[in-house]
């Protein structure tokens, strides 16, 4: 994949995003399934930054103020969730305020000096502290019932509190980010770089009690989008702290996932599962640990750096060759065949909005784009 390649599927992405933005309106997505419609999540649910946030980077790379316009208002329509009821097991806000207000709040004050931008951003940084338990030193995942949850996904939070650090320099925001982040060194990532998705601590005493399969094919698989979340959160969590254990972790994740993959360099939804044989590939986990696999090449050495380049590359590849509606202009998402929760039968073979916002994300970087969120 060279640079001319690069340009040319950024030059094919402005086309495809003009056209989802007609088609999207004011929608927010999260799934498409056969028909290629987008749905229309509440905005409360965890994905409803990446939208946004694919069409701030547009803006940002391209210049072109139609995407930052139909980017402008997301942070202020999440917003109103940070008030709202922590109603049900998957609604309201909780852990993955960073998911939601990086990619619009916080890009938009970085892009624009937006003063609201940064005031939502840096409240929602505090919202993410204030689930922190010092007892077990990690951040609670979801509400009602899981008191004591932790899970490998929060490490893409923890860049919200170093971010909201560094605005504020006020240091309490990062001090709970690398307890986290040393929470999840000792309990998620397993000797052979495979992870854990959740991890039960005793809130009260703060011990490890069990481990769950999660979203995993069950608690001793390897789930493929919890080993990108993995690759690309280490990493984040080095570019903030320096602290080499930090990409030590990202590099071990990323080993293990890079000998896991299939001949198309696209992931199963799990790398454990009792055979591969007619299970379900995710986009999803291919898009977002590539652009891991881009941020931890920013932090070696080039001559190792152009190993986790290629690799990134040869997955960006895969994607856009075999997983892509380039042909399909009537579809609303850019990848196919993204699994969401496999053990739940939910969003299995579907375009997700995360696998559509990593994967330009990844291109966006190839292209030279600096101004990192997460």
């Amino acid at each position: 994949m060279n640079q001319a390649y690069i340009d040319n599927v950024m030059q094919r992405l402005q086309t495809k995003v003009d056209r989802m933005i007609e088609q999207i309106g004011a929608k927010c997505p999260h799934v498409a399934k056969e028909d290629g419609q987008y749905d229309d999540t509440p905005s409360h649910a965890w994905t409803s930054g990446f939208w946004p946030g694919l069409l701030w980077i547009m803006h940002d790379v391209t210049g072109k103020p139609h995407y930052r316009d139909a980017a402008w208002s997301w942070d202020e329509n999440i917003e109103q969730w940070l008030a709202g009821p922590l109603v049900g097991p998957g609604q309201g806000l909780h852990h993955d305020v960073g998911f939601q207000f990086l990619p619009t709040a916080v890009i938009k004050h970085t892009l624009t000096g937006d003063e609201d931008g940064l005031r939502r951003g840096l409240q929602a940084a505090n919202f993410l502290a204030g689930r922190f338990n010092p007892a077990g030193s990690f951040i609670r995942a979801w509400n009602r019932d899981h008191i004591g949850w932790a899970i490998v996904d929060c490490m893409m939070n923890l860049s919200i509190l170093f971010w909201a650090s560094e605005s504020s320099r006020d240091p309490r925001f990062k001090h709970i980010a690398v307890a986290h982040a040393n929470t999840a060194l000792r309990h998620f990532v397993r000797p052979d770089g495979s992870t854990n998705h959740i991890v039960v601590f005793d809130p009260e005493t703060g011990e490890a009690v069990e481990s769950l399969g999660g979203q995993g094919y069950g608690p001793h698989s390897a789930w493929s989008r919890g080993a990108s979340w993995a690759i690309y959160g280490f990493a984040n969590t080095y570019r903030y702290t320096a602290d080499q254990r930090y990409l030590e972790a990202a590099k071990r994740v990323a080993h293990f996932f890079l000998a896991s993959l299939p001949d198309d360099h696209v992931p199963h939804w799990d790398f454990r599962t009792e055979t591969l044989e007619g299970e379900p590939r995710d986009s999803s986990a291919a898009a977002i640990a590539a652009s891991g696999l881009l941020e931890i090449a920013d932090h070696v050495p080039e001559a190792e750096a152009r190993f986790y380049t290629q690799s990134a590359k040869k997955m960006l590849h895969s994607l856009t060759e075999r997983y892509a509606t380039w042909d399909r202009p009537e579809h609303e998402a850019i990848l196919l065949h993204g699994t969401g929760n496999k053990p739940s039968e939910m969003n299995i073979d579907v375009s997700l909005i995360y696998g559509d916002y990593y994967y330009v994300e990844s291109f966006a970087k190839l292209s030279g784009w600096k101004h990192r969120i997460f």
